[in-house]
């Protein structure tokens, strides 16, 4: 048992109950790269039209129009894949309405409309205790630091036409809540940009795994502000992201099932403890609230009309 330094300078105790050891997951675990590759298969029976999730700063909206059809909401568009799915996103910021329209080959009739976003309070955070490296980097660290940030564009660049969010989404780790989606950040004094993940302290080396099925775009053991560091795209320009791993198990190209051990958590990078900062962007132009997407269930279509 350790005393967990988190990002919100709390200490607590981690419930004692044991672990799995990592070696026996990853000996559990030998995906069939053909089955992997199938992924979740679009629902049957999905309604015409309808959206799956809130109009909410920070959701994600899983949506069923029919092929060949154009969501936009606000400046945000997603076109629906050849069995009419789409994802589209909502950010942080989002004003209080929006417009939002669906139009395509696949509609009976366009969907034009004002649409009301549920507004949010984010908390201030002060977090003590972390790197001043990694605040106000040496000057002699940029060029690493560029290569980095250059490794991680391409990936979130990645669009892989695989429907993984159709799995829905479920918690990659265990541990205590220690920071939230949206909260601004003031590190060491210095006011940083808001956090974009949920965080959970626990033990270095407990298990991480896939909160939903995907492809691996993204895997490193040792980034400058991240550590170990993994990228999955679950589809449709979903990338989730799991920083400041001790251990990474999968590599870039790995097909990965939803539940399989990816990495174990650690404290590389930007951290004050032991813990797993998730993060999951959308179409590299923003981050989503990971909270919100354990609680949304793709299936629970409503009709948008």
């Amino acid at each position: 048992m350790i005393a967990l330094i988190a990002a919100l300078a709390l200490q607590a105790e981690v419930a004692s109950a044991p672990l799995d050891p990592i070696a026996e997951m990853i000996a559990a675990q030998s995906p069939d790269a053909a089955e992997v590759a199938a992924m979740p298969a679009p629902m049957a029976q999905a309604p015409v039209q309808g959206c799956a999730g809130g109009f909410v700063e920070g959701a994600l909206l899983i949506c069923h129009f029919g092929p060949d059809s154009r969501v936009t909401l606000g400046d945000v568009t997603a076109d629906t894949d050849a069995s009419g799915w789409a994802v589209i996103g909502i950010p942080r910021d989002a004003p209080r309405e929006m417009r939002f329209t669906v139009a395509g080959a696949g509609m009976a009739e366009r969907i034009d409309r004002m649409q009301a976003i549920t507004q949010r309070e984010f908390a201030i955070q002060r977090i003590e205790g972390v790197p001043q490296s990694t605040v106000t980097p040496d000057p002699s660290t940029l060029p690493r630091r560029q290569r980095e940030y250059a490794e991680k564009q391409a990936a979130f660049a990645s669009h892989w036409d695989g429907t993984g969010f159709l799995g829905g989404f479920t918690r990659p780790a265990e541990g205590i809540t220690t920071g939230v989606y949206g909260s601004q950040r003031i590190y060491n004094g210095t006011a940083g940009n808001p956090h974009w993940g949920l965080d959970w302290a626990n033990d270095p080396g407990t298990p991480v795994t896939a909160p939903a099925s995907g492809r691996v775009v993204l895997a490193e053991p040792d980034m400058y502000y991240e550590g170990g560091l993994v990228f999955i795209d679950h589809g449709h320009g979903l990338i989730s992201c799991f920083l400041h791993m001790s251990a990474v198990h999968v590599a870039v190209g790995d097909m990965v099932e939803q539940g399989q051990l990816i990495g174990e958590i650690g404290s590389g990078g930007r951290a004050t403890g032991p813990h797993l900062d998730w993060r999951v962007k959308f179409q590299n132009s923003f981050y989503v609230d990971p909270a919100l997407l354990l609680e949304l269930d793709p299936a629970a279509i409503q009709t948008v009309e």
